[in-house]
């Protein structure tokens, strides 16, 4: 299968995106004291990591150099979020989760436009597609988790 640039670059973008989402719930699942969340962010971890995994590959079989590191933008965020909590000490089970599910929001939308792009193969975007069932998943779970959970 021929894979184009515009394939490679998409799984690329797509892979930092989701190698944040798996920083930040590794984050999420140290910074909670509630074991049930700790477990449910570390399951979450580690599905996006098989996702990474699988777009890795893919890059790889095109003969592209496959994105290891999150963005720019996610590394800012996380600075950020630990000057915040190193100034108000926040370990809060709500504001934890509601970080988590604006992440979520972040993932989704990402890979919705990269299902959207009409110039990517075949393989790619069924690829991305199959692997966003699992986003979609954790994006529904962190939202209602919010909401039950009274976050704002």
């Amino acid at each position: 299968m021929m894979f184009t640039d515009k394939d490679t670059d998409t799984l690329n973008s797509l892979i930092a995106t989701t190698l944040d989402s798996v920083d930040g719930y590794r984050e999420a699942a140290e910074k909670t004291d509630n074991a049930g969340l700790a477990t449910a962010f570390t399951s979450r971890a580690n599905e996006r990591e098989q996702v990474v995994r699988t777009f890795q590959d893919k890059v790889r079989a095109a003969g592209g150099n496959p994105e290891d590191d999150g963005t720019i933008l996610a590394g800012a965020h996380r600075v950020f979020l630990s000057l915040r909590d190193a100034i108000t000490g926040d370990r809060d089970d709500d504001a934890i989760v509601a970080e988590v599910e604006r992440g979520e929001d972040h993932i989704k939308s990402k890979f919705e436009d990269a299902m959207k792009q009409d110039d990517l193969s075949p393989e790619i975007r069924t690829c991305i597609a199959d692997c966003y069932t699992s986003v979609k998943q954790g994006h529904d779970q962190m939202s209602n988790l919010k909401h039950a959970m009274g976050a704002h």
